[in-house]
């Protein structure tokens, strides 16, 4: 195994790829950075290592990964027994259509509009970051609803965890602390208690000093 580090925010969305290591008991040096409010604080040595200043970021010897997908993939990879991107060729196909919907639509458009306004217009007046933050309200509510209606068993593609489960994880979580109405996904919710009973999930919240969303 190679000598690996992963950079990672308590409750970010880098709790995804932070669970995987752990399904995949692969050992590695966690670096973990720091809140300033909903901004991400990282020393300027970090920059060296990815520009764009964001987590996750794996390190796998002198390789540097960026972005959730391809952090999850490179996990994979690490770990082809766990077949974290589904076991057949059609479930890998689902793995990567969910990874970029959730990435692309709800993470980005959606939480990044409702998180941090600010950063989608140059105009000051609070107004503005207001409407921009109800149309992230929209995107988030929307999304749910799709996610709600695509989810059959207990994990999202297939019978088994892949990558794309510990993301809708963090997703969820991100909708319950900020206060969204979540009784109307049922399933959605089953698959977050089907998670947090996972070892996995369970070491991976007392690292980050995070509390369960479910009742044991």
């Amino acid at each position: 195994m190679p000598d690996i580090k992963y950079f990672f925010a308590p409750g970010a969305c880098s709790i995804a790829p932070h669970i995987l290591l752990h399904e995949a008991s692969i050992q590695y040096t966690p670096l973990q950075s720091k809140y300033a409010g909903v901004e991400v604080q990282f020393p300027e040595e970090f920059r060296k290592l990815n520009p764009k200043m964001r987590v996750p970021v794996l390190v796998v010897d002198d390789d540097v990964i960026t972005e959730l997908p391809a952090v999850s993939t490179m996990i994979s990879i690490l770990a082809p027994r766990k077949q974290f991107m589904g076991k057949t060729p059609l479930e890998t196909v689902r793995v990567y259509e969910w990874m970029n919907y959730l990435s692309g639509t709800l993470h980005a458009t959606g939480f990044g509009l409702f998180f941090r306004p600010w950063r989608w217009t140059t105009d000051p007046d609070s107004k503005i970051h207001e409407g921009i933050k109800e149309k992230s309200r929209d995107i988030i509510v929307e999304s749910f609803g799709y996610i709600e209606s695509r989810l059959k068993g207990t994990y999202a593609v297939g019978e088994a965890l892949t990558a794309v489960d510990p993301f809708l994880y963090a997703m969820y979580r991100w909708a319950k602390g900020s206060g969204f109405d979540l009784a109307p996904y049922p399933k959605y919710a089953n698959l977050v208690e089907a998670l947090e009973k996972r070892p996995s999930v369970k070491v991976v919240l007392q690292k980050e000093g995070l509390e369960p969303l479910t009742a044991e």
